[in-house]
């Protein structure tokens, strides 16, 4: 059953408030990976104009176009395309289905793929590497103040009214997403999804998320299973019976998610809300660095 929007605050309020352990377990996290890999590729500024954008403390003078700046009423600096197309675009899941967890899992879906995020960003700060959160207003930036930044939005951002699939924006050529979820949305709003940002040049990589009992269905005897996201109750007088065609549409349903990510150049990595963290980010901030 979908929970009260009371409870939904409580579990917001609770993500807050675990907001510096949960940076503290980041940084762990990708010191322990970050001693076995190498730095990402720098690129240097490039030629190609890519947008104008509002001036913010810190930028140098000479950035600054005057003679857009003189057509508007704020100071405008020029972006150019590498400069910003080196960038990564962050993104989590924080819709209902990613607070489930079951008896197999320490933790929810969705404190997992928080943590994955963040010690992700850790390891991209560590590298001077320029990182924004995917659908959040400001450019992407690096540094601690960036880190604490998207380790405060993450805080409280989980709300249960969150989208299942990030939204679709207009982001630089060459740039680099990372979808962090259960991919539990419609198969054909994903494949739209990566369509859209393959069509603009974008690679990507899809981390998901899984409860081991969502694979395994454990379950034995009467049991009722509620959606999470206004899906309602099904009574399964035995849903032992049902494992191994649940199973198969597991494997087809992963499958059809692999080809579309090979299909678009992107890579696609399972984490089992079980298993360790480090295996997951390892794996990833290695695809990173090598089409970095």
């Amino acid at each position: 059953m979908t929970p009260d929007p009371l409870a939904r605050r409580q579990r917001a309020e609770q993500l807050a408030a675990t907001l510096p352990p949960l940076l503290v377990a980041a940084e762990r996290i990708a010191s322990i990976v970050s001693q076995g890999v190498h730095g990402r590729r720098r690129v240097g500024g490039g030629e190609t104009f890519w947008q104008y954008r509002r001036y913010q403390p810190g930028d140098a003078a000479q950035r600054i176009d005057w003679r857009q700046s003189a057509k508007r009423r704020h100071v405008f600096v020029r972006e150019n395309e590498w400069e910003a197309a080196q960038s990564v675009w962050l993104w989590r899941d924080a819709s209902p289905s990613m607070h489930y967890r079951s008896a197999l899992a320490p933790v929810e879906k969705a404190e997992r793929a928080a943590l994955l995020l963040l010690a992700l960003a850790v390891l991209l700060t560590r590298g001077g590497e320029q990182i924004a959160l995917l659908g959040e207003t400001g450019r992407p930036a690096t540094g601690g103040a960036t880190l604490n930044r998207i380790a405060a939005t993450i805080a409280h951002g989980g709300d249960d009214a969150a989208a299942s699939l990030p939204p679709v924006a207009t982001l630089p050529r060459h740039a680099q997403l990372v979808l962090i979820g259960d991919f539990l949305a419609p198969f054909e709003q994903i494949e739209a999804l990566v369509r859209h940002y393959v069509g603009a040049g974008l690679r990507g990589h899809l981390v998901e998320i899984v409860d081991p009992a969502e694979e395994t269905l454990p379950f034995v005897g009467r049991t009722v299973f509620a959606g999470l996201e206004g899906e309602g109750e099904v009574l399964v007088g035995r849903p032992e019976s049902l494992r191994a065609a649940y199973a198969a549409r597991i494997e087809a349903r992963r499958a059809a998610l692999a080809d579309l990510a090979r299909a678009a150049g992107w890579r696609l990595t399972t984490h089992h809300t079980d298993q360790p963290a480090q295996a997951a980010l390892l794996a990833l901030y290695t695809a990173l660095s090598a089409a970095g």
